[in-house]
């Protein structure tokens, strides 16, 4: 067996916090399925796994360049046998050199088992674990109590290591205690973002990507000016496609709580998953339009939804109806992402069901009625019917009742001296109006 031990020492001027023991423990957990705590070390076993990455001197390189957290240093040590690599860890972290002799040699107070005897012992004349493994068998264990002399036997490779391996839970949900109560979004941000690193090394060790996440916390408060307060406050995030990109959801929470009214102080958080899908990873391209820097469409529609509100940024969205002012409708941009769990459109056109067709790119949000120079409709000049008769003849069976009149109308590219192409339609009227004004209208123009 071979073992490393693994301790985070925070730099004098680090500003970032540690991950949780569950987040480094899940970090590790890509280099070997054998990780457990032992006392203030991350212990990793890698007896048979050290070969696919090169060998245990690549295996510490890479150990040393992807820990989780950047603002400390990671300190490591190796051994034959747990209590080997935790003791060589101990000693490195106070600066001492390692004995020739291993384990013999190793000081009796880096061995966890012999802490609460350290006195005893050095009045026997113990000093390293080869003076204390050198005593009698006998009363050894009747004085000094099992566990010490099991550690020596576990030590000398005498007896089978037993640990509970730690593994990965199906949902993320994680907890933290604030250090101080926190009164305003910004102070719940700061901590949250210890939170959010945790998920980023789950949603990788499960090659998982969020699509929703709950971020709550707990109220120090029960009662405030005589009125009853909830046990805690939460807000949602959603996104419209699975992410890895702890960015982009720390902005989406940040936007969110910034419009949260926090009921009084809060004292806890908690983070957890509610919703997640298989990761296909990040599409690279050789094109360097396909790697243009910058938020994606849908990361800004989620991130302006949540700073402006759902209701304040809008999606067209096509619509089964042959009358222009019908095809298409403005909803929700965030609420059809959820819904397609896709990127919205950038644009939609007017008449999707009808490729055919020679739609205009800009519609007017009414039809305009048109002037008339005797029998011609006018929009900057007199109008020169180009392409037409398009017939339509629609919406007879709902009339005002789905919110658009009955049309009949003859439709026509036309040219316009001044605006270019427009798209302009006629009224047809009925046999028993033919005498009527014919009137014309503007529906919409091409770019």
């Amino acid at each position: 067996m071979h073992w490393i031990a693994l301790q985070w020492s925070p730099e004098p001027d680090a500003s970032t916090a540690l991950p949780p023991p569950d987040a480094l423990s899940w970090w590790a957990l890509q280099f070997t399925p054998h990780v457990t705590w032992l006392d203030e070390a991350l212990m990793l076993e890698v007896a048979a796994c050290e070969r696919l990455w090169g060998g245990r001197l690549a295996l510490m390189r890479q150990l040393s360049s992807t820990h989780p957290a950047p603002g400390t240093r990671l300190l490591g040590a190796q051994g034959a046998t747990s209590l080997e690599a935790l003791a060589r860890l101990r000693l490195f972290v106070r600066g001492e050199r390692r004995p020739d002799a291993i384990p013999a040699g190793l000081p009796l107070d880096t061995l966890t088992a012999a802490r609460a005897h350290l006195d005893l012992l050095a009045r026997l004349g113990c000093r390293t674990w080869g003076d204390v493994a050198a005593l009698p068998r006998g009363g050894f264990a009747r004085r000094f109590g099992a566990p010490l002399r099991e550690a020596l036997d576990l030590a000398w490779g005498q007896r089978p290591e037993t640990h509970v391996w730690l593994e990965l839970p199906d949902v993320f949900e994680q907890k933290l205690e604030l250090p101080a109560l926190a009164e305003n979004a910004h102070a719940l941000m700061w901590s949250a973002n210890r939170l959010l690193a945790a998920l980023q090394i789950w949603l990788r060790a499960r090659q998982r990507g969020a699509r929703a996440i709950e971020l709550q916390w707990t109220l120090d408060l029960r009662r405030l000016n005589g009125v009853d307060l909830p046990p805690h406050q939460h807000i949602t995030v959603r996104t419209a496609e699975p992410t890895q990109d702890m960015a982009h959801l720390r902005r989406l929470l940040a936007e969110k709580l910034a419009l949260t009214t926090l009921a009084a102080p809060a004292s806890w958080l908690r983070l957890r998953s509610l919703d997640t899908d298989p990761w296909a990873g990040a599409s690279t391209s050789f094109l360097p339009e396909d790697n243009r820097k910058g938020d994606k469409l849908h990361e800004m529609v989620e991130r302006l939804s949540a700073r402006l509100g759902p209701q304040q940024v809008l999606v067209p969205v096509p619509q089964a109806d042959h009358r222009a002012e019908r095809m298409q409708a403005w909803r929700p941009a965030l609420h059809q992402q959820h819904r397609q769990g896709s990127r919205p459109r950038a644009a939609a056109a007017p008449a999707s069901s009808r490729p055919d067709a020679l739609y205009p790119t800009w519609l007017l949000p009414a039809p305009l009625r048109l002037d008339m120079d005797g029998e011609r409709p006018c929009w900057h000049g007199p109008l020169r019917k180009l392409v037409g008769p398009q017939r339509i003849e629609t919406g007879w069976w709902g009339g005002t009742e789905d919110g658009g009149q009955p049309a009949v109308r003859d439709y026509y590219i036309a040219e316009s001296p001044e605006a270019g192409l427009v798209w302009i339609y006629r009224e047809r009227m009925p046999v028993r109006f033919a005498d009527s004004e014919v009137r014309w209208y503007l529906q919409g123009f091409y770019a």
